[in-house]
This record gives structure tokens, C-alpha cells and sequence, in this order.
């Protein structure tokens, strides 16, 4: 047998169309990508993000939790949000990985269902989580506080502002140990200037299905990578080693300069996350 010579013309490259029929593995599908915002915004937080991920070759979508949105003549219940992203999540194909990426009330849902597809073993495939302004767990005596003082600003009675004074240094006492400086969120920029705003009912409703759940205990029910991602300024990293140490692969990013709404305080830092997250996501 004649044996080529080591400087034969090499065998030409085989066709990209045939790479499947010869054996080789075909590139995986990119994940499709769910954006949940968060309390008392809407999906259109997402646009710069969904932009984003879109342009790196995902498919993407900012849903509208109850209440909110598209979706504000509902009422805010976790259920409901669960079947908002179990629609989402099948909007990309069968089989299709994805991933979610929420925000404040939507990194809670987030998480909350990602561990509810995990306990029911069914669904579309999860590829990761990136749950941002979320790092103090729900479950607890100062969301419960908080939730009454949202209360008592939906129902305006005569004793209003002396109930939301003691509610509000009750909550502020709970975060902080008794000490004379916050380490949460301030009730009174959350309040605002004026009491009776539009939309604490949602509030309410909100707190009420997130009190008696712990996003730490949603984190540790996962088994993909959980990656949290808050602003420097954030009052609500109350409980952010709790939860990255919940996380079978955790990871925790902290944006300078920005505060709880990190997306849209440095939109150019967090598609900085995003990208990385993702590249993260895909070798898991």
C-alpha cells in the first residue's frame, strides 16, 4: 500500500451540514432568557437587558408578574406568578434550557420557582439563576412588619401616621438589632412623601405570599448555578453570605454605585454580569 507523503495535500474540512450524520456533537442550544422585575415596576425595567442578551443570540422575555403591567387588573399571588413563568419558560421550545433573571419581588419569585421546577421535576430545563436585590431572606419578623405598614397606608385611617411611625420603627428596630443605624431598607423612602400612594395593595398581597417562604431555602433546593447580584448601595444585602452559601454553585457580584434597582442604576455594568453569567451557565 502506498502511504501518503507527509507533505500530501490535507483532506478537506468536512461541511459544517454534515457534522451531525459523521457523528460530531452538534453546538448546545442557547438558553432562553426570563426577566421578572420587581415590586410596583413592570417588564419595560428590562429593555436595555433583553436588548442585550438578544444581540449575543439569545431569545428573550420580560414578562409582567400579577398586578402589574399587562397584568394589573390581577391580584399579586405566587401561584398566578408561577404560571406566568412556567409560560415564559415554555415559550422558548420543548427542552429548551433556560434561564431567569430577576429582580427585588421578581428575584424572590425567581428563586421561589426555580426551586418549585426543581422539587417537581418537571418543566423546562433550568440553566441558571441570576437573582439580583434579593439577599435578605422573606421569611421573618421584618417583612411581616412591613407588610403592616403597607397596611395601614392602603387603609388610611384617622391613627395612620402614628401607626406607621410605630410600625416603621418596630421594622427598622428588627433589621437593625436595636441599633441607632439601619442596616435595611429606610421605611420612610419607601413610603415616601405622602401616605396614601397608589398600589400598596399590591405590596401587601406581595409580602403576604413571600412571608412564610425563605429565599435561602429556595437557593438550597438548586442545583444550578445561582449567581446574586446587588448594588453597593443596596439596604437589602442584609443576608448576602446566607444566601450565596445556600447556593450548590454560588456566586456573589457587588456593583459600585449602584443602589437596590442595580439594573437600571448601571444597566452597562449589570449586561457585564449577564455576560458572564451566562458564559458561567453554559459550561455547567
Amino acid at each position: 500500500m502506498n502511504l501518503p507523503s507527509a507533505d500530501a495535500t490535507p483532506a478537506p474540512a468536512v461541511p459544517a451540514a454534515l457534522g451531525t450524520v459523521l457523528g460530531a456533537d452538534p453546538a448546545p442550544p442557547r438558553a432562553g432568557i426570563v426577566f421578572v422585575h420587581g415590586m410596583r415596576t413592570s417588564s419595560a425595567i428590562w429593555e436595555r437587558q433583553v436588548e442585550h442578551v438578544r444581540d449575543a443570540g439569545h431569545d428573550a422575555v420580560a414578562v409582567d408578574l400579577p398586578a402589574h403591567g399587562a397584568l394589573h387588573r390581577e391580584r399579586f399571588s405566587m401561584p398566578r406568578a408561577f404560571e406566568v413563568l412556567d409560560e415564559a419558560a415554555g415559550s422558548f421550545g420543548a427542552g429548551r434550557p433556560v434561564v431567569v433573571v430577576g429582580l427585588s419581588l421578581g428575584g424572590y419569585t425567581s428563586l421561589a420557582w426555580a426551586a418549585h421546577q426543581a422539587t417537581a421535576g418537571a418543566g423546562s430545563p433550568l440553566a441558571g439563576v441570576v437573582a439580583a436585590g434579593c439577599s435578605s431572606d422573606p421569611k421573618g419578623k421584618p417583612v411581616a412588619l412591613f407588610r403592616d405598614v403597607a397596611h395601614l397606608a392602603v387603609t388610611g385611617t384617622t391613627a395612620v401616621r402614628r401607626g406607621l411611625r410605630d410600625a416603621g420603627l418596630a421594622w427598622r428596630s428588627a433589621l437593625t438589632g436595636g441599633r441607632s443605624r439601619a442596616g435595611g431598607l429606610e421605611v420612610a423612602a419607601l413610603l415616601g412623601d405622602t401616605v396614601q400612594r397608589p398600589g400598596w395593595d399590591i405590596v401587601t398581597d406581595a409580602l403576604t405570599h413571600l412571608a412564610g417562604r425563605s429565599s435561602v431555602a429556595s437557593t438550597r433546593a438548586l442545583r444550578v448555578p445561582v449567581w446574586f447580584v446587588n448594588g453597593a448601595r443596596d439596604r437589602m444585602r442584609l443576608e448576602e453570605s446566607r444566601h450565596v452559601a445556600a447556593a450548590e454553585r454560588g456566586a456573589l457580584i457587588v456593583v459600585p454605585d449602584a443602589g437596590h434597582d442595580v439594573n437600571s442604576d448601571a444597566p452597562a455594568a449589570f449586561n457585564q454580569v449577564l455576560t458572564r453569567a451566562l458564559h458561567d451557565f453554559a459550561r455547567a
